[in-house]
């Protein structure tokens, strides 16, 4: 009198098990613009950090462009905070820019703009890039 249930579980429908990731990099004169798309998580930000370090020149500041970044988490904030670090106290700047929904909500709570300048725009971040060069 029992409930029967079937023994094997039924197929469940397929499922992308790595977050997708999109990264382009330009170089212009004294920087290094990287274009993150797709998300950055605990399983993708390994691949971001060794794509920084690919496409990165050295003295170059770094402008991360987030116009197309669906998801970050702080694994993937960590990656992005560690080229302050790499740049040391008077290296090359961060710069991030064009950050929208979930990750710049994550920017505005972890108040990140404390560590790194933040932008509305690509072109306000490079207009910033290029305005501290002339000045120092």
């Amino acid at each position: 009198m029992g409930v029967s249930w079937p023994r094997k579980p039924s197929p469940s429908p397929a499922r992308d098990s790595t977050a997708s990731l999109t990264m382009t990099h330009q170089h212009l004169p004294g920087m290094s613009v990287i274009a993150i798309g797709g998300e950055v998580d605990h399983t993708t930000s390994a691949e971001l950090a060794g794509y920084i370090d690919r496409v990165r020149r050295p003295g170059d500041d770094v402008i991360f462009d987030l116009t197309e970044l669906s998801f970050l988490d702080s694994a993937g904030l960590q990656v992005l905070l560690a080229c302050i670090r790499r740049g040391g106290a008077d290296g090359p700047s961060v710069h991030l820019a064009a950050a929208q929904g979930k990750p710049a909500r994550l920017l505005q709570i972890t108040g990140i703009d404390a560590h790194l300048p933040v932008h509305a725009t690509v072109e306000q971040a490079i207009t910033a890039v290029l305005t501290s060069g002339q000045s120092g």
